[in-house]
């Protein structure tokens, strides 16, 4: 325990006090920056309110020289030990000597790179590839004392000053200020002086020289840009206008068209795109900055820059009135120097500063359920403004996000579809890293679709570091669970807007046919999100009885909280409805996501991503990456910021997944994998329905259905008539275009799968099971397998172990009355997915569902789930929950708490 002063200010410093404090220290007083307009410092704020001692001095040195009085109050503390975690005033020898034990101070760079003051800026003006902070023994130099502690971290290709702030300098930067103290406390802190090889000062960057040299790469203007991002800000000369720039990004593909936009001493004009603006480089490249914000306060989407503002200015209701008349008191508290508030007061004009921007953010949550982010003040400026944007987002008629999107379109189905190709991270359709590309392929004709973007593994970082920013930082982790349920049933209804483009892309994309694709690919979809959301506000814990040791008492109780970042990988069978089934309680529990869809079905996934977006789900909240399951999904399984990864596929992968998500950092795991699932049909059942539905349970969606009758057994005496019937059915289907909607059955996924199902056949043939039809590909262009029917298929026959994930029949008989032995058989796999009963002895249906180890058992019926009804498999078919309530708990953990009163 150590007596310590802490000189300082800002949010830093306030965490920094709090730390020490917690840690035992006696902090004997507190020096910071007198208050302004009124209002405290931060550090100031939670001294005082601890009772510690706080002083304000304007200055400690008067013409060079130290101020008698304000050392002699400084000194009357008896400090031991000085830590400056944030300090902007000039402190004196006098001061810093003092202590026994010297003075720390904290800096944001790696010593001896980037003394000064504008530390932060010049790690990313020089394109620093590695950044960091270091705590210093002060001395008499400028940032040139003994090295006590350092930590680095990697500069991401498009931080910005508040970025790297926000991920690390801030956080990291607390605790390593405080492990410094505690080194110092055991006698441990080191004093290694400071090379002088690499040393280099810096000016302190300011307004006046912020200003652009447009003689220079598009690299090194893209790190002046985002170098001087958000503080002082990177400005040019447009249209006589002083312009800042921010939000930067280098651009690896050429510019789409765009507006021309002359700027004073650019070697070119600029030319304004529904991205944003577009500038260039003397190297020939390009980048793209996104906001402007003018002399006035103003600021702006760079993609409006040429557009008139008139926008339509909404009517206000009662309550709407209401809220305004309350904001205009709040404008009034801070604006102490304006008169009166009317529709053109303009924020910042009238003396408004960056920490007034926080509070009138604050004061708005306090009155209404919307929030906002500080840029939504930035570009609304005036009252009038301020106010309009407000209502629109409490009406939920200004969450969308301004979105760019290279639309691949095509005439297809009666219907022009518009499908995005690009990844979709923080809210932005991006080419992936090095512009890397792939192109899907339509299973009807083995044509390409279109060429999509190929996620690379810095790509995933960047999807993740958005999730993880969204979820502690943004307005998604603080949104009220009623709030969250509204933005996710308005993405269901606009799913529902768009069933039919949605089905479109689903039948090119996977070979799904149509009808099936609109009634089920896409209107479970719908029907899931809109369970989901209902959940959202209904999510919640327990109150639990405990033994009290008296005479305390005791009250416990659980919280339901998210996990935070959650991977999901999904299969290409129900591209958009597997992504539904997992996604919606991912997101209705308060979760973000990155979302991985099988390479070969992307195109429905980033189509979710467009309608996310437009419902007003908040940047990074979705995430979804096309790429391969080697890089993208061990990645995500590798990743020691994600939480929580859930997937649908094969049994081998899920192993892998499981094994990677525990070495990395023990995520929590939910796996749907393979299936073999039996279906027992008994002589006294309703023979009609039980060939329907055993059609159905092999032959719907083609076969590729994770929960396929995988093998059906036939009491004997109903075999020849059963296997009759299926084949008269069979040779019914048509087979062909999935958009006709006529077609009953269309072509498989993928070459490799359609491969697969003929190695498959020829296996069953080989051990001497009997094809009874189907077993070849389809003589025509693209996918298509023949529907499949064998009989007389042994247990020990590679077929009747294994799962297909096609159009194949597998049909074994069992004799009369050997119930127990049929069960036995059915069990006898490693697979615990579904299976299913007919019989009309129910007696017989409960005493077999009741003894078939699977997840999921039909009773004559088959492929009937629903969203309120759990579903996952046993053994080696996986575990965890998807829909019903039971899935929520695979996106939750459970926080007991116990106080004592």
């Amino acid at each position: 325990m150590m007596k310590i002063a802490v000189i300082g200010q800002s949010v830093f410093g306030q965490e920094v006090y709090k730390e020490l404090r917690k840690d035992g220290h006696i902090i004997v007083g507190v020096f910071t920056i007198p208050d302004k307009d009124g209002k405290a410092d931060p550090l100031a704020t939670e001294a005082e309110k601890d009772g510690v001692p706080v002083f304000k001095f304007p200055r400690w040195r008067a013409k060079g020289q130290a101020i008698p009085e304000v050392v002699a109050q400084y000194k009357a503390t008896g400090a031991e030990l000085n830590v400056l975690p944030f300090c902007s005033q000039f402190i004196p020898m006098e001061v810093i000597d003092l202590p026994k034990l010297g003075s720390i101070i904290y800096h944001p760079s790696l010593l001896p790179r980037h003394r000064g003051a504008s530390a932060i800026n010049w790690t990313l003006i020089h394109g620093d590839r590695t950044g960091g902070f270091t705590v210093f023994w002060a001395d008499d130099g400028l940032d040139t004392g003994p090295i006590l502690l350092q930590r680095e971290c990697e500069v991401e290709p498009n931080d910005t000053v508040n970025t790297i702030y926000k991920r690390f300098l801030f956080p990291e930067g607390v605790r390593g200020t405080v492990e410094a103290v505690r080194l110092i406390a055991e006698g441990k802190a080191p004093k290694i002086i400071q090379p002088e090889d690499g040393a280099t000062y810096e000016c302190i960057q300011k307004k006046d020289n912020a200003k652009i040299d447009w003689n220079q790469s598009a690299e090194a203007l893209h790190n002046w840009i985002r170098g001087n991002d958000k503080v002082p800000g990177a400005w040019a000369e447009i249209n006589g206008q002083k312009v800042t720039f921010y939000g930067s990004s280098l651009l690896n593909n050429p510019a789409a068209d765009g507006q021309p936009l002359e700027i004073f001493g650019a070697s070119q004009p600029g030319s304004v795109t529904k991205a944003g603006l577009v500038l260039f480089g003397n190297d020939g490249n390009t980048l793209l900055v996104k906001n402007l914000q003018f002399d006035s306060g103003k600021m702006i989407a760079a993609a409006q820059y040429f557009q008139s503002g008139s926008s339509t200015t909404l009517e206000l209701t009662e309550a709407e009135k209401s809220f305004a008349e309350q904001m205009k008191a709040v404008w009034k508290s801070i604006l102490t120097n304006v008169s009166m508030i009317d529709d053109s007061t303009d924020f910042f004009k009238s003396g408004a500063a960056s920490m007034d921007v926080v509070r009138l953010v604050e004061e708005v949550k306090l009155r209404a359920s919307c929030l906002l982010q500080n840029e939504d003040v930035y570009m609304n400026t005036t009252f009038q403004d301020f106010i309009q944007m407000c209502v629109r987002k409490l009406r939920g008629e200004d969450n969308a996000q301004e979105l760019f999107i290279d639309y691949v379109e095509k005439n297809i189905n009666n219907i022009t579809i518009k499908m995005p190709h690009q990844l979709f991270i923080n809210g932005e359709f991006v080419d992936a890293e090095g512009g890397r590309t792939y192109q899907t392929i339509n299973p009807t004709d083995g044509t390409a679709v279109c060429d999509v973007s190929l996620a690379q593994i810095i790509d995933v970082d960047k999807a993740v570091a958005a999730a993880k920013e969204a979820f502690e930082e943004g307005e998604w982790g603080k949104m009220n669970p009623r709030d969250r349920g509204r933005l996710i049933y308005k993405l269901a209804d606009l799913m529902e807007e768009h069933q039919e483009e949605l089905a479109t892309i689903e039948a090119i994309d996977s070979g799904a046919v149509y009808t099936l694709a609109l009634k089920t690919h896409v209107g479970m979809s719908i029907q899931t999100f809109r369970y989901f959301a209902g959940w959202c506000d209904k999510i919640q814990g327990s109150t639990i009885p405990i033994n009290q040791a008296r005479p305390n008492r005791n009250f416990t109780f659980t919280k339901k909280e998210p996990i935070g970042i959650c991977a999901i990988v999904i299969p290409w069978n129900y591209p958009l409805m597997m992504l539904a089934w997992k996604t919606a309680a991912c997101l209705a529990a308060g979760n973000t996501v990155v979302l991985k869809p099988a390479q070969v079905t992307p195109l429905t996934a980033l189509k979710f991503a467009e309608l996310a977006a437009k419902a007003g789900l908040p940047k990074g909240v979705v995430n979804i990456l096309p790429g391969s399951g080697a890089l993208v999904g061990q990645r995500l399984s590798d990743h020691p910021d994600v939480r929580k990864l859930g997937f649908t596929g094969s049994t081998e992968i899920g192993k892998h997944i499981m094994k990677s998500c525990a070495v990395s950092n023990v995520k929590k795991v939910s796996l749907e994998l393979g299936g073999k699932s039996p279906l027992i049909i008994f002589s006294d059942c309703d023979m009609d329905k039980a060939v329907r539905m055993g059609m159905s349970s092999v032959f719907f969606n083609k076969g590729e259905n994770c929960i396929a009758a995988g093998r059906l057994f036939l009491e004997d005496s109903i075999h020849d008539q059963f296997v009759k019937r299926v084949v008269e059915e069979v040779k019914k289907m048509k087979i062909g275009d999935p958009l006709d909607r006529s077609t009953d059955h269309g072509p498989q996924n993928h070459q490799a799968h359609l491969d697969k199902l003929v190695e498959y056949c020829e296996t069953g043939v080989q051990e001497g099971a009997t094809l009874i039809c189907g077993g070849r590909q389809v003589q025509r262009p693209g996918f298509f397998f023949e529907p499949t029917v064998f009989t007389h298929v042994q247990d020990h026959m590679y077929i009747a172990k294994e799962e297909s994930f096609g159009p194949i029949m597998i049909i074994s008989t069992f004799k009369k009355g050997e119930v127990d032995d049929v069960l036995r058989r059915a069990n006898a796999t490693e697979y615990g997915l579904a299976s299913g009963v007919f019989t009309q002895d129910i007696s017989k249906a409960l005493y077999v569902s009741e003894r078939l180890n699977a997840g999921t058992v039909f009773v004559n019926t088959y492929n009937k789930t629903d969203v309120a009804s759990p579903f996952g498999g046993f053994k080696q078919s996986g575990f965890g929950k998807d829909l019903g309530q039971e899935a929520l708990n695979e996106y939750l953990k459970t926080k007991a708490v116990t106080i004592e009163y």
